[in-house]
């Protein structure tokens, strides 16, 4: 253990050239873990915030208490693509150094003295983040201080989560990111080899579009019996979406298929050929925009009701804050999109720095690799929208009949709102092309 902390300490002495991608993994990470930390405080000190209001209300299932139902599945459904982030910063913190382990492991290194040396790797970027997520959470706050919910705005030490939730938060970013780490050194611990050795992935299963069918088939029972709480229908809407998680890598997999046998572009290809060798890494770098389109879908749904309509005060106000918050929600899930599939793109540019020098030195043209790059997150992205659409409507369409898709202001409100999702994540994608040019050089 001495020799493994003696030689990463050595190792991370070294500097780093700014032509060299380990140092824009480094920075990319975490900038990640920050961004994660900052967002979960802020998530979290909402909910509390809302918890705190309805300690005032006598009747827990009042407005008050209904309040509150909503923050939590807000928070709960945010959860989702920050335990993504959280992972693929720690799948950057490994991707560079694989070549570097596995030369390690050549070289004599035992597979407990890598495993540690990258364990500490990703420990070590994963605090530095969360503690700069930490500093950062305070002046986020202060960009949802204007928003009013249930007729009057949040103070700022009301938006503050407790103070418990702070190291916890630093706590769990870290063994997020150790875990990540963890299921990330099978591509190098193996044989002393590591990752010399690639592999074709086993094909997925059709059968996984069953879980989320028999999800919307027991949230159809229980909205028309009524045999459960609102709670408990959330619970199923957001097992539901969790479900897309299995669906969505599948669906991956069969369209790249049909992509690499139909299409006869260059840039086209090389980015379906990447989509059927790893349709989970594909559709976890989209993963958020299909969180983003699920929220969309509920938030168009929401904005069916009028406040103008309502029979009371508090029912309007109820009606105006569940739009408030539905794109609050969407706003944070598309930031998260954007950051994610930065991230997750750097991250494969640099895993695939061999295949993107062969194709270089082959006489590849810069733009037609610029161009594979994109269409490997533009056609996800596209799938995600039509499978995340898709489950939304298993949802909505039980809930509010077909009147919503007759409804032209939702519908545009739910385009509109998807597209600018949508744009955010390509502009994660552009802002990975110097990425390229350093792999490059």
């Amino acid at each position: 253990m001495r020799a493994a902390l003696d030689l990463w300490l050595l190792l991370r002495g070294r500097s780093a050239g700014r032509s060299d991608p380990q140092r824009l993994t480094s920075v990319l990470a975490v900038l990640a873990f920050a961004v994660t930390t900052a967002v979960v405080l802020l998530v979290v000190g909402g909910f509390a915030a809302f918890a705190e209001r309805a300690t005032g209300d006598p009747d827990p299932y009042g407005d008050a208490g209904f309040y509150v139902t909503l923050a939590g599945t807000a928070t709960i459904l945010l959860m989702v693509p920050l335990v993504t982030l959280g992972g693929a910063a720690a799948r950057l913190a490994v991707a560079r150094r694989d070549e570097r382990l596995a030369a390690l492991r050549l070289a004599g290194a035992t597979t407990g003295q890598v495993s540690l040396m990258t364990m500490l790797d990703a420990a070590a970027q994963a605090l530095a983040g969360a503690l700069i997520g930490v500093a950062g959470s305070f002046l986020l706050i202060l960009t949802v201080l204007p928003l009013q919910f249930q007729g009057r705005s949040f103070t700022y030490a009301e938006l503050v989560a407790p103070w418990w939730v702070y190291p916890t938060a630093v706590l769990a970013v870290t063994l997020v990111a150790l875990l990540s780490a963890g299921a990330s050194l099978r591509k190098v611990a193996i044989t002393p080899l590591g990752v010399a050795a690639r592999t074709t992935p086993n094909p997925l299963h059709w059968s996984r579009l069953v879980p989320i069918l028999l999800f919307a088939a027991v949230f159809v029972v229980l909205w028309n019996t009524g045999l459960a709480g609102i709670l408990v229908i959330v619970v199923v809407v957001a097992g539901g979406f969790a479900m897309l998680n299995l669906l969505g890598p599948w669906v991956m997999s069969v369209v790249g298929r049909i992509v690499v046998r139909r299409t006869k572009d260059v840039a086209t290809l090389i980015a379906a050929r990447r989509l059927v060798d790893s349709p989970k890494t594909a559709w976890r770098s989209v993963g958020g925009i299909a969180l983003a389109t699920f929220i969309a879908g509920l938030a168009a749904a929401v904005a069916m009701y009028d406040p103008a309509s309502a029979s009371s005060g508090a029912e309007a106000d109820l009606y105006r804050d569940m739009a408030t918050g539905g794109f609050l929600t969407l706003a944070i899930a598309g930031v998260l999109a954007a950051v994610s599939t930065g991230v997750m793109q750097a991250g494969r540019v640099i895993d695939q720095g061999g295949e993107y020098r062969a194709l270089h030195l082959a006489g590849t043209d810069l733009r037609v690799m610029d161009a594979a790059r994109l269409r490997e997150t533009s056609i996800p992205l596209a799938v995600a929208v039509g499978v995340a659409t898709a489950g939304a409507l298993l949802f909505m369409v039980p809930a509010l009949g077909y009147a919503f898709l007759t409804a032209t202001p939702v519908l545009m409100q739910f385009v509109l709102s998807v597209a600018a999702a949508c744009a955010l994540v390509l502009l994660g994608t552009l802002a990975s092309r110097r990425v390229v040019r350093t792999v490059l050089a």
